[in-house]
Formats: C-alpha cells, sequence, structure tokens
C-alpha cells in the first residue's frame, strides 16, 4: 500500500505537468496561428488615391504580345520551350513545386541551362518546400549547382505560429528579357502535362512576349522588379547552400538522371527545342499590359488587389465575367460586389460547383454562405464539367483580360502574395471569351438558395450523402477561422 501511494504520489504530478505542456503548447499554436487575422484591414486613402485607372488602356500597339495557355499539355510544352531558350537568367516562382514527372522535366531544362552558364534563380513557398522537397535528392542535385539557387518564401517555424499564414501564392517564369509565362499553375503533374489522369485540374496563363528587349516599357520589367522585391525579402531564406551536397552519392545520381531525362527530351521533341520558333506568330498585339499585386510581407495585408480588380470592373460599360475556382467572402467584400452589380448590371461569376471542385474547406463554407453571394445580385454558374477548374480570370467588356493567381475568397485577399496580369487586348479577350463561355455552358445556374437552371445536356454531379453531411458540418466548424481560407 504505501509502494502505491508512493508512487502515485511521485508520477501523478509529473503526469499533470506534461499535458498541462501539450496543452498550452497546442494552444500557443492555435491562437498564435489564428488570433492575428481574426480583423481585417481595411483599405486605405492612399490605395484609393493612387489607382490610375488610365494605366489601363492606351488604345495604341506596345511592345509586349500575349497569347494564352489553357491545356495542361499546352503548359508543359511551353515550359519546355521557353525555358530552353534562355541564355543568361531564368527565374521561377511557384507556390506548390512537388516530385512527380512533368517537374523532372522542369529540372532537367533548368539544370542544362545552368550547365550552360544560365543564372537560375528559383523561389517557392516555405511549406511546400518544408513539405515537398526537404530530403528529396532531386532537388538538391539543382540546389547544389553553382549557377541555381533556391530560395524559400516564410518557412515555417512552429516556435513563431504567428508566421505561418504567410503564403507565397504567385506563379511566374522568367526568361531573359524575352518572355513571361504567369497565371495560376502550381508546379507538379496535376496542372502540368499529361503524366497523370488522377486529380488533375486545369488552369489558366498567359504567355507574355517582349518583341523589344531592353524597352523599359515592357511588363517583363515590372514583373522582374515585383521578383526582387520579394527575393530579397528577409523572409526568404536558401533552400541549401551547403556545397558538399553535390558530391553525395544520392545527388550525383540524381544529377545523372536529370542530365539523361534532357538527352531523352531532346530526342523525342525535337520540335519543343527548335530555336526558330516564332513567338510574335503565335501570339497577340497588345495596348497596356500591366501588373497587380498585393503587399508582400508575411502579415495579415490590406486588399489591395481585390479593391483594384473591383475598381477596374466597375468602370466596365457592358459587361463583366469572373471566373475564380471558389468563392469566400466577408461583408466588405459582399458589399462591393453589391456595389460592382449596381454599376455593371450584366456581371457574372462562373465558380466550380462543390461536387466538381478540389478544395473541401472552401467547399463547405460556400454552401454554407451561398445565399449571400447570390444576394449581391450578381449571376452565378457553378462549373459541372467533371475536372476541377483552377483558373482565374476575369473579362471586362471585349478589351481587358484579368489572367492570375487571385481566388476570390478571403486568403487572397488578406494573406497570401498574389499577382494578376490587366491586358488590353480585343484578340487575347475574345479568345478568353471562348474558354470561358465554354464553361458557362456546362454550368448549372443559381436561381436562388436551392434551385438552379440546368442546361439540357448536363447531368448534375451528385454527391453521397457523407460528403454533404461533412460539408455541413464542416462549414460550422470553420466558421470562427473562415479568414484563413
Amino acid at each position: 500500500m504505501k509502494t502505491w501511494i508512493r508512487k502515485h504520489r511521485i508520477e501523478h504530478p509529473v503526469r499533470f505537468t506534461l499535458k498541462s505542456l501539450l496543452l498550452f503548447a497546442l494552444l500557443y499554436l492555435i491562437v498564435g496561428a489564428t488570433a492575428p487575422f481574426f480583423s481585417y484591414p481595411e483599405v486605405t486613402e492612399s490605395t484609393v488615391s493612387d489607382f490610375d485607372l488610365s494605366e489601363f488602356r492606351q488604345g495604341t500597339p506596345g511592345c509586349d504580345r500575349a497569347g494564352i495557355i489553357e491545356t495542361n499539355e499546352g503548359a508543359w510544352e511551353e515550359r519546355m520551350r521557353l525555358l530552353s531558350r534562355a541564355e543568361e537568367r531564368i527565374v521561377l516562382a511557384t507556390f506548390d513545386m512537388r516530385p512527380g514527372e512533368s517537374t523532372k522535366d522542369i529540372l532537367a531544362v533548368l539544370l542544362n541551362r545552368a550547365d550552360a552558364g544560365v543564372q537560375v534563380k528559383i523561389l517557392v513557398d516555405g511549406l511546400s518546400g518544408l513539405l515537398r522537397m526537404e530530403g528529396k535528392e532531386m532537388f538538391y542535385a539543382l540546389s547544389s549547382h553553382p549557377n541555381v539557387e533556391i530560395r524559400l518564401y516564410n518557412k515555417p517555424n512552429l516556435l513563431t505560429p504567428w508566421k505561418l499564414q504567410g503564403r507565397m501564392h504567385d506563379k511566374y517564369v522568367i526568361v531573359d528579357e524575352e518572355a513571361y509565362l504567369l497565371g495560376g499553375r502550381n508546379t507538379f503533374d496535376y496542372f502540368i502535362g499529361t503524366y497523370t489522369d488522377k486529380n488533375v485540374s486545369l488552369d489558366r496563363e498567359v504567355l507574355v512576349y517582349n518583341t523589344q528587349p531592353g524597352n523599359l516599357s515592357s511588363s517583363l520589367y515590372e514583373l522582374e522588379a515585383y521578383f526582387k522585391g520579394v527575393w530579397n525579402q528577409k523572409e526568404c531564406r536558401p533552400f541549401h547552400e551547403d556545397e558538399r551536397l553535390a558530391e553525395t552519392e544520392k545527388v550525383r545520381e540524381q544529377r545523372a538522371m536529370l542530365e539523361e531525362r534532357f538527352r531523352s527530351l531532346l530526342g523525342s521533341h525535337p520540335h519543343l527545342f527548335d530555336e526558330s520558333w516564332d513567338y510574335g506568330a503565335h501570339t497577340y498585339e497588345t495596348g497596356a499590359v500591366r501588373l497587380l499585386s498585393n503587399p508582400t510581407a508575411i502579415y495579415s495585408k490590406e486588399p489591395v488587389l481585390f479593391y483594384q480588380m473591383t475598381r477596374l470592373m466597375e468602370e466596365a460599360r457592358e459587361r463583366v465575367v469572373i471566373q475564380s475556382p471558389y468563392v469566400v467572402c466577408n461583408d466588405y467584400m459582399y458589399g462591393r460586389l453589391r456595389e460592382l452589380k449596381e454599376k455593371v448590371p450584366d456581371t457574372r461569376l462562373i465558380l466550380n460547383a462543390v461536387e466538381n471542385g478540389d478544395n473541401f474547406v472552401a467547399s463547405s463554407d460556400y454552401l454554407r454562405h451561398k445565399e449571400e453571394i447570390w444576394d449581391t445580385g450578381i449571376t452565378l454558374y457553378e462549373y459541372d464539367g467533371g475536372i476541377s477548374n483552377h483558373g482565374k480570370s476575369i473579362l471586362i467588356d471585349d478589351d481587358l483580360s484579368l489572367i492570375g493567381s487571385y481566388n476570390l475568397d478571403l486568403r487572397s485577399s488578406y494573406l497570401d502574395t498574389e499577382l494578376m496580369l490587366v491586358i488590353e487586348s480585343k484578340e487575347l479577350n475574345r479568345e478568353l471569351e471562348g474558354y470561358m463561355m465554354a464553361m458557362e455552358a456546362d454550368s448549372r445556374k443559381v436561381l436562388d438558395g436551392k434551385n438552379y437552371e440546368i442546361p439540357a445536356h448536363l447531368t448534375p454531379a451528385k454527391a453521397p450523402l457523407w460528403k454533404r453531411a461533412a460539408w455541413k458540418i464542416f462549414g460550422f466548424v470553420i466558421q470562427p477561422f473562415r479568414g484563413l481560407i
């Protein structure tokens, strides 16, 4: 008996202390990662006064030409073609880079160009770098090359949870002073190439070709200046600086694999490495091409990009068509959308039907707030085409097109870095309209919170009962944290 008492007098306080420490650590992480973001910064007077609408239409041809990259296969081909043309420098920025077949192809071309003396800079969001790239010798084979530098934006640190929400959501590629790609595609097989038929997500990019290298009016230099600003932030730290990695056996094997991969690509797709490819013949004439962006600090952000886009849309004479994978708004955003609808009666919004989308959290919130979105008056369509569409685009009248990384949600508005390119071009607008109207044709029109107008050819997808129940339950649970969606 005495032994039992002695044992429990000693061990019980220890167990209590360990449980308390674990509970404190959990609360520290949860509160630290969420509390700073419960309120939303407001748009400042300087943001309003500094935004010049006259910059987006110049009425005369500029030095940039542009074309849309609509398919995943086209995205793969264009990366092979564009990267292989590099002679001086390559910039690749992406939210999410993962191992996969298309990633091997991209890294193979990058390694080849680095061997040829091209300076390669790669910027990846820190969460993706931590989860997808750490411990993968294929990435070390590239990062250990003397002509390659990889940095991670805000790599997560659990000791400072208030920094965890700052994510870099940008996606673009710049090659020399010749051209760049910008859009919503992440860098792995779901978005690039045709290596998989599982979890495929459609997306969209714009290719911008600079016809006058050295002419600083090209938007390429605007994007390059934006990249340098982010690259040089203190939160952007090297992925790996240890040159000894290059000498390890596994890294040498991966380097040899990438070298062989490039030779195979060169043999199987010689047309993609043909230097005579004429970008001028495969792009449209443009007027003004301007870059819109969010602030790039890692903390909660003023919704600059959302404000600028809605301000641009309000000037439409005839129509606005918005495509976003999903929609998550607060009262300020609902109000701006109502104002937009009042000024531009023909305003439409196309998003994935929840059965068609790939974001469970956003779908849960959408179902809970669907009537509030419908109450803005904007004509609402739910795309039910069978494959999740990740594209983010806006049509304004018949001459302005916006393409980029911004989702119409709270995270893209208040937390993440985001980019949207505004292009003045009737030809490009007409092509984008074709893609978006095809989506609308495969969409069910929302008549109210529960009823739809369904095209005759469309059989709406149905979710199992358990999933609908999960959406409803999760939609309720996440409400205190919906600002992080």
